[in-house]
């Protein structure tokens, strides 16, 4: 290993606080492997992104996060500026510890810690897409921000508090199943104007929109089989006006990848989304409610260069 510097971005309460346990261990790991390494430890909401910022103006070489798939979500909001990674040749590693951790499906990156080190002594890492999303904040105002896997619209936000208030006690998998079937009781159907470049433009009923870099979120749900990280486009599924029936007959659909034998599934791929609803639709952005419709979704094609094992 030459003397890059190398900077861990660790959130201690990802994976109901897990990763605290864990971390004195993969830092003695990291320091007898690398030398030198700097720790930035988050303690709330927004601690990522501006410890990745202060680590980059550091001088760090090698970005490390540690925590879910919303630790990721802040750190790659940390690490990239308006026009691109903040400072070029900056590499950004992921050790998944999290409730969900559904990047790491699409994306092989390690995630056992010591297994990962070998793949950031050799800066292994491939180029790939990225998402921005503007959107209404829920306190008022708009705003963008860079996403790596999956933005929803519709029952994903509802399952994003239900996950968020449960504390994810119950684990990754069985958090997001109960909060869905959960939201699903009370849920109403929201009618989206969804447009795609210039393909597709429909107002539609529907339970959930997916626009899709990564093939899977919520936990394990397989909701966009054959997305690609690195293709320049999205992936949109748009779950239709299914009855409560249909959906809960369909539901193991969205495990074994068959979702799109369901004749009131679609699939729409692009590059440029709007949605805009006359209703009230949350937004899920990397299992993280942040937001709600209107909402304009783009890819940023070849922009983000991520450490992993292929």
């Amino acid at each position: 290993m030459d003397s890059a510097r190398i900077a861990f971005i660790v959130n201690p309460n990802s994976a109901g606080g897990l990763t605290a346990g864990k971390w004195p261990e993969i830092r003695a790991g990291a320091r007898s492997r690398f030398g030198r390494i700097d720790s930035f430890i988050t303690g709330g909401p927004g601690d990522a992104t501006s410890l990745t910022r202060e680590a980059i103006a550091s001088g760090a070489d090698i970005i490390v996060c540690m925590g879910g798939d919303g630790t990721l979500n802040e750190t790659i909001n940390g690490f990239m500026g308006g026009k691109g990674p903040l400072r070029q040749g900056t590499l950004l590693g992921f050790i998944p510890s999290g409730t969900g951790c559904d990047f790491a499906r699409s994306v092989p990156v390690q995630r056992d810690a010591v297994r990962s080190f070998e793949d950031i002594r050799t800066r292994r890492h491939r180029i790939i897409d990225l998402g921005r999303l503007s959107y209404s904040k829920n306190g008022g105002g708009t705003g963008s921000r860079y996403f790596h896997n999956v933005v929803s619209f519709g029952l994903g936000g509802e399952v994003d508090l239900r996950v968020k208030g449960s504390g994810k006690a119950l684990g990754g998998s069985v958090s997001f199943i109960w909060a869905t079937l959960a939201s699903l009781l009370s849920y109403k159907k929201k009618v989206i104007r969804i447009a795609v470049d210039d393909i597709f433009d429909e107002r539609i009923r529907c339970w959930n929109v997916a626009v899709a870099n990564g093939q899977y979120h919520g936990g394990g749900m397989w909701i966009a089989p054959g997305s690609e990280v690195a293709d320049g486009s999205f992936q949109l599924t748009i779950i239709g006006d299914l009855s409560m029936r249909q959906i809960l007959l369909n539901l193991h659909r969205l495990y074994n990848g068959s979702i799109y034998k369901q004749k009131m599934v679609q699939m729409v791929r692009g590059r440029r989304i709007t949605a805009v609803s006359d209703s009230s639709v949350l937004i899920d952005m990397d299992g993280e409610q942040c937001g709600r419709l209107p909402a304009v979704v783009e890819v940023v094609p070849s922009v983000l260069p991520i450490i992993c094992s292929d």
